[in-house]
């Protein structure tokens, strides 16, 4: 039996995403393995799972620190272990609010966040001081990508400044996020790296030698892992990592990581003799990139023909081998996206989905 396949199919309603506890361990080495084993070089983003029981595997292996892009996730870390918690998103109304409680309700974790705006940091600061609390923000780098961020410069020296200086906030050091870089030519993608970096060392340093401290470095994508682990002091923040999908290879071929997480579907109607309708539409797997946006085992050269809300239209010459009700098998092209369309997921051992882990952190609130 494949990998990916269960023995219990009929038990379990498609479309589904499964997850695959033992082969999320082996990717947990695999990333440890690429900091010399040192769990401090780690701070995984779990906006690939968004899963509680996951970050209960990282933190028994000594995984304690964590990336977050909402503050759902931040709760969902928090609640299950996590004692490090960056929130690499503007505080920006009631956010900042919201941010406060959760410091205030989980003592053993540390909390921070991110900001590029000094009008963002000084409202961050007043809410901060009138709670009675301090809020360690991290100065948040543009290194190419252009969402978020200060490009390395006087603006951020200026901001740095003003940041390590404020009451209600303490400067926890530079975040930047380089997803822009993905070229499938690994030496390409270092030598863009290198250049887009070199901006963000020479900032580090003329923060230190103006008596400034920069207590951490955090940031990198998975493409870019490898290169971050390579600089002693940075704190890696890879996510797709954990579980895997077919887009990540194609671009990142060297990366050797293992598929953790599956798409079940069935097919629903053979609507002409060289076509076939799955029940795998916009809702089950993620839409951003184009097609295809799931591969199936044994149909990787099915030509999608129309996807909709919940119908996936493939056209193939082995159509007549896959009748309705068939199940198939599949990676998604994204599978960051992809775990956020789902409420659970069942979860394989031996074979056979045995229990189902709520998507926490799917949710854009839990508690607060």
């Amino acid at each position: 039996m494949n990998w990916y396949q269960i023995e219990n199919e009929a038990a379990v309603a498609s479309p589904a995403l499964l997850v695959y506890p033992e082969r999320i361990a082996e990717n947990l080495q695999r990333m440890l393995a690429q900091v010399g084993g040192d769990p401090r070089r780690l701070r995984p983003h779990v906006k690939t799972h968004k899963l509680g029981p996951v970050i209960e595997l990282q933190v028994a292996r000594g995984i304690v620190q964590f990336k977050t892009a909402t503050i759902a996730e931040a709760e969902m870390v928090a609640r299950a272990g996590g004692r490090d918690v960056l929130l690499a998103y503007p505080l920006i109304g009631p956010n900042v609010a919201r941010f406060l409680a959760m410091q205030r309700a989980f003592p053993g974790t540390r909390f921070s966040s991110v900001a590029d705006d000094p009008n963002a940091l000084d409202a961050i600061a007043a809410e901060a001081r009138a709670a009675g609390a301090t809020v360690e923000l991290f100065m948040d780098l543009d290194v190419g990508m252009h969402r978020t961020g200060l490009a390395p410069g006087p603006d951020a020296v200026a901001l740095y400044r003003r940041l390590a200086s404020t009451p209600g906030v303490c400067a926890g050091g530079l975040h930047f996020y380089d997803g822009q870089l993905h070229q499938p030519d690994a030496a390409e993608r270092r030598a863009a790296w290198g250049q887009a970096m070199a901006p963000v060392w020479a900032l580090r340093d003329s923060l230190v030698r103006e008596g400034l401290a920069v207590p951490r470095m955090i940031g990198g994508g998975t493409p870019t892992f490898p290169f971050c682990a390579s600089v002693p002091g940075v704190e890696c923040t890879p996510g797709t990592t954990v579980l895997w999908d077919f887009g990540q290879p194609r671009n990142n071929p060297e990366l050797d990581y293992l598929p953790a997480a599956a798409l079940l579907a069935r097919v629903v109607s053979r609507p002409a003799p060289n076509r076939l309708c799955v029940d795998l539409g916009h809702k089950a797997v993620a839409s951003e990139m184009v097609p295809p946006r799931v591969r199936f085992f044994g149909l990787e050269d099915a030509v999608p023909v129309t996807h909709s809300e919940e119908h996936l239209v493939l056209e193939t010459p082995l159509a007549a081998h896959f009748p309705p009700g068939t199940v198939l098998y599949g990676l998604p092209r994204h599978i960051c996206p992809t775990v956020a369309l789902h409420a659970e997921v069942g979860v394989v051992r031996n074979g056979r989905v045995d229990t189902f882990w709520p998507v926490t952190a799917r949710a854009r609130r839990i508690t607060f």
